[in-house]
């Protein structure tokens, strides 16, 4: 219900369009739409494999938007990802704390600044779709591990795949933020309730680790084949989610500040508890790792523990997952505080709740992903008339608003968002990222514009659409010159003349059929399979647990994962 009041009016309101990344899964669900089992995609960086990024919610947006639309389908399966986060939030917690307190953790959940940070600002909804699965997943796992459940070794194999094909950062680097810590749980309950051997908690652990990366190896398979032959070795492109804070204070406030909001407070509560309680310690060293990693530069922690993968990564996520493995001290410090101080407790922990909703929803309002909101309409009709589609274009000065024009238009460009799939030699050996922005990347980001612009003949780039003058003796001095111009004038179409039209490129990295198949059903099909067996009825278990307080309840019980 919280999450209905909260969060689907903001989601109606289609506020996520105004965030980073939104547009950019809108326009791998567009692909996904027409072309559901071919997953080479033309339209940006003159062809590039959709296989370099899991599938799974953009699929899920594929399919809605046939009753909703693409816009509205976006909106619908991100609230389906925020309900599911409340419901693994409160599985995940129960493990750790009472019933109650889980419960506290779930609805705080809901308000959790780095949440709305990433749905409204950031629109990562890889990273948002996968997490969710992920908690769910955990409780199975810790079952398994804990009592042989094989009913449980059933769910956690199809979640943890599910998940893996939602987020490719989330399953390398926070599915053992969250897995290592359920392990040394298991391993501390073992003399509790029913025996197990350490032998046999080894054991377990083993045998899960094993089948589940079997099966997340079979079921993105084409992610790890494009991933192996054509590792990401391109100039690391700056990221201010990499800064140091200290010295960047207004990205410590867009990176930390904004994402963890009023749980700063809890941060003493969160270490002093955490180290004095030893069932509660993995949960925290979970939560010290990620809560130094998402610090980006400003400790050196990230860059010893990620090496190359600090430069490709961007640290928000970290904060993320930090703020989640916190949420079960959360409930904790909410039970305790209103056990004692009551109303007073509730109304203040409803303010600092409302309070840090509200910041990071604000967020994309006042620090929005593009400083001036356009449409792009009027040039995607541009391309697509008279036959201009039969060249290649790119924009300068447009943002991220060049997914939505890739949706909307049928021509294709050298340029695009999605950094891991370029592969022109252009574009990999600058460290600037999408060319519509190259002034923002100084001499780097100029440097691949110019080499673009050089080599327009090869590509079959005829079009330069500019909304920023900035670019102008640039291409004038290239020889393109201005031959149209739209919106009253605010955006200009440079032409070059000599042009040939663009062909297709028989690149290398074009996935055979096959894998078109496997991408088009597996992912797919592990999320229908995971909501097929989580059906399974599970049994109900009693644990008692000593360095805790947890009162007994008929209907959820510690240690047990409601089905």
């Amino acid at each position: 219900m919280a999450v209905v009041v909260i969060h689907l009016p903001l989601l109606l309101m289609k506020l996520p369009l105004k965030s980073y990344d939104t547009n950019f899964h809108i326009f791998f669900a567009s692909h996904y739409l027409h072309h559901w089992f071919d997953p080479w995609n033309p339209k940006w960086y003159a062809g590039f494999s959709q296989t370099t990024y899991p599938p799974l919610p953009q699929q899920w947006v594929a399919v809605a938007s046939h009753l909703f639309g693409l816009d509205l389908a976006y909106m619908v399966v991100q609230f389906v990802a925020v309900l599911l986060l409340a419901v693994g939030v409160y599985r995940f917690s129960a493990l750790w704390v009472s019933p109650r307190a889980a419960s506290f953790a779930a609805l705080a959940s809901v308000f959790l600044g780095s949440e709305s940070f990433l749905v409204y600002s950031a629109g990562q909804l890889g990273t948002t779709s996968a997490a969710p699965i992920y908690l769910n997943a955990l409780p199975f796992l810790y079952e398994w591990i804990r009592f042989g459940s094989w009913r449980s070794f059933l769910k956690a194999i199809v979640l943890f795949a599910a998940a893996a094909a939602a987020h490719h950062a989330t399953l390398l680097f926070g599915s053992i933020l969250f897995a290592v810590p359920i392990l040394a749980l298991a391993f501390i309950d073992r003399h509790e309730g029913e025996q197990a051997s350490v032998a046999a908690v080894v054991a377990r652990a083993v045998a899960i680790t094993v089948i589940v990366s079997a099966v997340i190896a079979v079921v993105l398979l084409p992610f790890w084949m494009a991933l192996i032959k054509y590792p990401v070795t391109q100039t690391p492109i700056p990221h201010p989610s990499r800064a140091n804070y200290i010295l960047s204070p207004q990205w410590g406030l867009n990176y930390f500040i904004v994402p963890y909001g009023a749980l700063i407070l809890a941060l003493p509560f969160i270490f002093f508890r955490g180290s004095g309680n030893v069932r509660l310690r993995p949960l925290l060293l979970g939560f010290w790792v990620a809560f130094l990693l998402g610090l980006g530069g400003t400790t050196p922690v990230g860059p010893i523990l990620l090496g190359r993968a600090f430069e490709v990564l961007t640290m928000e996520r970290f904060s993320y997952w930090a703020t989640l493995l916190a949420l079960p001290f959360v409930g904790l410090l909410a039970s305790e505080l209103i056990d004692r101080h009551r109303r007073k407790a509730a109304v203040g922990l409803s303010i600092a709740a409302a309070f840090t909703c509200a910041l990071a929803v604000a967020w994309s309002t006042y620090k929005p992903a593009d400083a001036e909101d356009f449409k792009v309409d009027s040039v995607a009709a541009w391309l697509n008339r008279d036959g201009h589609d039969k060249y290649s274009y790119v924009t300068l000065g447009f943002g991220n608003k060049i997914s939505r024009l890739a949706v909307l238009t049928d021509a294709t460009s050298v340029d695009g968002e999605w950094n891991s799939g370029r592969m022109l030699p252009e574009l990999t050996s600058h460290a600037g990222g999408a060319l519509t922005s190259s002034k923002y990347f100084g001499k780097d980001g100029m440097d691949a514009l110019r080499a673009i612009l050089q080599h327009a003949d090869h590509y079959g780039l005829k079009w330069v659409i500019v909304r920023d003058s900035y670019y102008d003796p640039l291409l004038s001095f290239a020889g393109w010159r201005p031959v149209d111009n739209l919106e009253d004038k605010t955006i200009a179409i440079w032409s070059k003349d000599g042009v040939p039209p663009a062909t297709p490129v028989n690149s290398p990295q074009m996935p055979p059929h096959w894998q078109g198949v496997m991408w088009g059903t597996l992912p797919f099909g592990s999320s229908l399979l995971a909501i097929l067996v989580v059906l399974i009825p599970q049994r109900r278990r009693s644990v008692v647990r000593s360095g805790l307080s947890i009162a007994p309840d008929e209907d959820l019980v510690p240690g047990r994962m409601a089905s």
